[in-house]
This record gives structure tokens, C-alpha cells and sequence, in this order.
């Protein structure tokens, strides 16, 4: 099975005076945001298979950053900015979904995700705004492995 964790892009900051965050579903990507999104977009269109599902946050800037890339795709609650590893992988069904899965969210839950799979502390993977981390399951003589087939970020490509 293949899982690529996408990151949001950047979007703007919190609103003053909003320290409850009850807008953060509302924020939007800033123009670079609009520029990553689209450079990562181009990128991974040329790599995803056609027959890839795809599942967005709920945020508009998770969605924003979805659109850039053409396709379809489903807004989950279960990617929400709250949401746990447990959720992301029950709902992608990790590892053995049989087609590649695209995954449009946020930090912490990217990273975590990412270190679960591969075996490292929690707080050892920062997913950079814009990223993508691709994963791969496969059964190597009887051991199931998780291998990295790619990272990649906006700025470089």
C-alpha cells in the first residue's frame, strides 16, 4: 500500500483576539501558499496513479491546497486539525487498502503519522507546510516494512 501525507500549504495566521481558534477551519493559504500548493500539485500529478483516492481535512486551507492538484477527493472530519493517528490510519486503512492513498492534512497528526510508521519518537518528524511524505508497506521476506519512497517540498522542485 502507498500513503502520501500531504501538508496543507501556508495560510494565514489566526485572527487577533481568536485564542479559542474557533476560525481555524476558516483560514485560507497566503499567496505563497497559493504557490506551493500549486508547485507540489504539478509535481505529484505526474507520480499519483490514476486510480488514487484521495481524503481532505475540513479546513479550507487543507481543501485550498486539494484543489490545486485537479482531482477528486473527499473531505473527512476524521483529518480534521484535532484528529488523532488512529483516526488517519482506520480511515485510510493502513496497510492494507489496495490502492494509493492520498492524505491532504495537518500538523502534529502528518508528523506523528509518519513516526509511527516508521518507528521513531513522536516529536522526531516535523512535516514543513507544503510537504509531502510518500510511504510504502510492503512484506519483505515475510517482515512487513514501511520504506519512504519520497519526501519532497515546494521550495525544491
Amino acid at each position: 500500500m502507498d500513503l502520501i501525507l500531504w501538508r496543507h500549504a501556508e495560510a494565514e495566521d489566526w485572527p487577533e483576539g481568536d485564542p479559542q481558534g474557533s476560525s481555524d477551519l476558516e483560514r485560507s493559504l497566503t499567496s505563497r501558499g497559493e504557490k506551493q500548493a500549486a508547485r507540489m500539485a504539478n509535481w505529484l500529478d505526474r507520480q499519483l496513479p490514476e486510480g488514487a483516492r484521495i481524503f481532505v481535512s475540513p479546513a479550507r486551507r487543507c481543501e485550498q491546497t486539494a484543489l490545486a492538484l485537479g482531482r477528486k477527493y473527499k473531505i473527512r472530519n476524521e483529518l480534521a486539525p484535532d484528529a488523532t493517528v488512529e483516526q488517519l490510519l482506520e480511515l485510510v486503512q493502513w496497510p492494507t487498502a489496495k490502492s494509493p492513498i492520498l492524505v491532504v492534512g495537518h500538523q502534529p497528526m502528518l508528523g506523528e503519522t509518519i513516526a509511527l510508521l516508521l518507528g521513531l519518537q513522536e516529536s522526531d518528524c516535523p512535516v514543513k507546510k507544503g510537504a509531502l511524505w510518500w510511504l510504502r508497506n510492503r512484506d519483505r521476506d515475510g517482515i512487513d516494512q514501511t520504506v519512504v519512497v519520497t519526501v519532497q517540498s515546494p521550495e525544491v522542485l
